[in-house]
């Protein structure tokens, strides 16, 4: 008998303090470029430091779709997401109470689209890296590991 996969319902959203425990859902955006397996990192707005795109969970969005719309807003891809969360790391958000604790949920995404203009152009840098530089470029150890340990067989493709 096959893996059964629990499929993901969309989020409804009740409101929070800005100093709770918070998630964040990002997409490791992939392709395959002259048969080499790459991932593309974006530079975050204002420590321009290399990142996945990622963002708040989003009303009636399941995790995955909602990380598949900040790819698109941060990094102009588009492609098929999958409801399989890759890994979860966590950081901490600097903001006008403190830090606040967020955990990230790291869904993959199958580019099929490279747009030349999308909403944050403007604001970020857009890259494609072999998994190799890809994961130490990026400072979170445990979003290292999941990127360089990625494998898109093993998502069934």
């Amino acid at each position: 008998m096959g893996k059964r996969i629990a499929k993901q319902l969309p989020l409804k959203l009740r409101t929070g303090h800005k100093t709770d425990v918070r998630a964040q859902f990002a997409a490791l955006c992939w392709r395959m470029k002259n048969d080499q397996l790459q991932v593309c990192l974006i530079t975050s707005r204002t420590r321009r430091r290399w990142i996945i795109p990622k963002g708040w969970p989003m009303h009636k969005q399941t995790p995955a779709n909602a990380a598949a719309t900040e790819a698109y807003e941060e990094a102009g891809l588009r492609g098929e997401v999958q409801d399989i969360c890759l890994g979860v790391y966590s950081h901490a958000k600097p903001g006008k109470v403190g830090n606040a604790p967020i955990i990230t949920l790291v869904y993959p995404m199958h580019v099929t689209h490279v747009h030349s203009k999308w909403p944050e152009k403007d604001e970020r840098r857009r890259k494609w890296f072999s998994l190799k530089k890809a994961a130490k470029k990026l400072s979170e150890p445990a979003l290292r590991e999941i990127v360089a340990s990625f494998n898109p067989r093993s998502l069934g493709r």
